[in-house]
C-alpha cells in the first residue's frame, strides 16, 4: 500500500517541445495488480500572483492519504524550488517533511520526520516533486538520457532517466501518442523497474506510470481525466 501512494506521488503534467510551463489539473487511478486494492490522486499546477509557481498533489486509498506540496520559480530552463511539503498517514508510521530552500544563502534547512535537515544548495538540487517537471522538460525538449540531484529526507540523491521511443498506447481517454521513459538503476544495487509514458500532443502530460518491485509486485496507474491550459485532454478512438 505504501508504494502504491509512493507511486500515486510521482504523477505530474508538464508543457511542449520547447518548454513553456502551463497550468494543469489531473486526475488519476492507480492499481495493485496482485490485490484487490485501488487508489485516487489528484495533482494540480498554478501560477501565483507573484510569479511563481505551486504544484500540489492528493492521493487517497483505503484509509491511508497522502498530501504534497512544492513551491518555486523558473528562470530560463532552471527550476528553483522555494518550499516542498510532504505528509503521509494511515499506513503504520505517519511522515512529516518539510523543506526550505534559501537561495541566497545557498542552504536547504526543514525537518525529515522528527530529524533536522541541513544541506548545501547548489543551482539545479530539486525536491521530490519538482524534478517531475523537470524531468517532463527534459523530455518534450529531446533529450534521451536525464540525470538530477533529489534532496531525498536529510540526503541527496541521484535519479536517472532514459527515453526508449515513441508509443501509442490505449487510455480511459482513447489513444495517446506518447514518448515512453524507464528509470534507469544500477542491477548488481536494485531489481526495480519504472516506465513512464508522457502525451505528446498534451504538453507532455504523464498519463501511465507502471512500477515492478523486487519482490514481483506490479502497480500502474493512468490518467482518468486532465486538464492543460484550460484544454481537456482527449484522444483518439
Amino acid at each position: 500500500m505504501r508504494r502504491l501512494l509512493f507511486l500515486l506521488a510521482t504523477l505530474c503534467s508538464a508543457s511542449a517541445f520547447a518548454f513553456d510551463l502551463q497550468p494543469f489539473t489531473a486526475s488519476y487511478t492507480a492499481d495493485w495488480k496482485q490485490m484487490p486494492v485501488s487508489g485516487s490522486a489528484e495533482r494540480s499546477l498554478e501560477k501565483e500572483a507573484d510569479g511563481r509557481w505551486e504544484l500540489k498533489f492528493e492521493a487517497s486509498m483505503l484509509v491511508a492519504g497522502l498530501n504534497e506540496s512544492s513551491t518555486f520559480r523558473r528562470e530560463g530552463e532552471a527550476f528553483l524550488p522555494d518550499t516542498y511539503q510532504y505528509k503521509r498517514s494511515g499506513l503504520g508510521k505517519s511522515r512529516e517533511s518539510e523543506l526550505t530552500f534559501d537561495w541566497a544563502g545557498k542552504k536547504v534547512t526543514g525537518k525529515d520526520k522528527d530529524d533536522p535537515v541541513s544541506l548545501t544548495l547548489d543551482r539545479g538540487l530539486l525536491d521530490k516533486s519538482t524534478y517531475q517537471l523537470k524531468l517532463q522538460q527534459d523530455v518534450a525538449d529531446g533529450k534521451k538520457s536525464m540525470s538530477y540531484q533529489i534532496v531525498d529526507g536529510d540526503s541527496i540523491d541521484t535519479y536517472d532517466f532514459r527515453v526508449i521511443g515513441p508509443e501509442r498506447i490505449r487510455t480511459p481517454l482513447g489513444l495517446l501518442d506518447t514518448i515512453k521513459v524507464e528509470r534507469v538503476r544500477d542491477p548488481t544495487k536494485s531489481s526495480r523497474k519504472t516506465e513512464l509514458w508522457f502525451a505528446k500532443d498534451w504538453d507532455y502530460l504523464l498519463v501511465r506510470l507502471y512500477q515492478q518491485e523486487s519482490d514481483g509486485k506490479e502497480y500502474q496507474t493512468s490518467l482518468k481525466e486532465g486538464t492543460v491550459n484550460g484544454r481537456t485532454v482527449k484522444g483518439a478512438n
